[in-house]
């Protein structure tokens, strides 16, 4: 079993695309299409590659959830890099700043950023293929 896909409902697609796209250059829009849920209209796309991708929904009202507080929900996504840096210098290119530095760990870099509807996506960088070491908390 793999994960397929996350769902994230938004104010604006395309602001929310600006991050995405940022992030995952190497990723396109798979697909689109108009529909109805509960009784709002809404657009929505599938941003990904052929294995992995966003469903991005728009529409959305109020705020998220409170980052700091103790809500029940998504806390945050995660995607692995393998240059974390360059990851960091297109979010900053495209007008994004880093939320929080991720913790000191010899076998990993991670950075969190939150994107324009307050969603925080961290993004993490393995020095190692060991999963003891990868998954060490040092």
């Amino acid at each position: 079993m793999r994960l397929e896909h996350v769902n994230l409902v938004v104010r604006d697609i395309e602001r929310s695309l600006a991050f995405y796209k940022a992030a995952c250059p190497h990723w396109s829009i798979r697909s689109k299409g108009q529909s109805e849920w509960s009784g709002k209209p809404r657009t929505w796309i599938h941003f990904g590659d052929d294995y992995n991708y966003i469903a991005i929904c728009d529409n959305g009202e109020s705020d998220g959830r409170d980052l700091a507080g103790h809500q029940v929900g998504l806390a945050h996504i995660a995607f692995e890099t393998y240059n974390i840096k360059e990851v960091i210098f297109r979010l900053e290119q495209a007008g994004f700043s880093i939320a929080k530095p991720g913790a000191e760990n010899l076998y990993r870099k991670n950075v969190y950023f939150l994107d324009p509807d307050g969603i925080e996506v961290e993004f993490v960088e393995y020095s190692s293929d060991l999963p003891s070491e990868r998954n060490n908390e040092d």
